[in-house]
């Protein structure tokens, strides 16, 4: 679970340079993309940037809720 919401954390940083600053998406944001990260990119969990990427690659059949977040990302 834990690599879950490390993955997240990754997952809704804006850009490298809003992770270098530690600037992470909201609780809300997170959940939005949780249940989507464990069916699209179970496989990934581990590696953050390869969750970001997965969910990318689906993001047609991901939840509106995530949607939202990569569209609120500039993703």
């Amino acid at each position: 679970m834990r690599s879950i919401v490390l993955a997240f954390l990754i997952l809704l940083t804006e850009t490298s340079l809003s992770f270098a600053q530690g600037h992470m998406g909201s609780p809300q944001e997170q959940r939005a993309c949780r249940r989507d990260a464990q069916r699209f990119c179970r496989q990934q969990l581990a590696d953050d940037s390869a969750v970001q990427q997965c969910l990318q690659q689906n993001r047609a059949r991901l939840s509106k809720s995530c949607q939202k977040v990569f569209a609120s990302r500039g993703m």
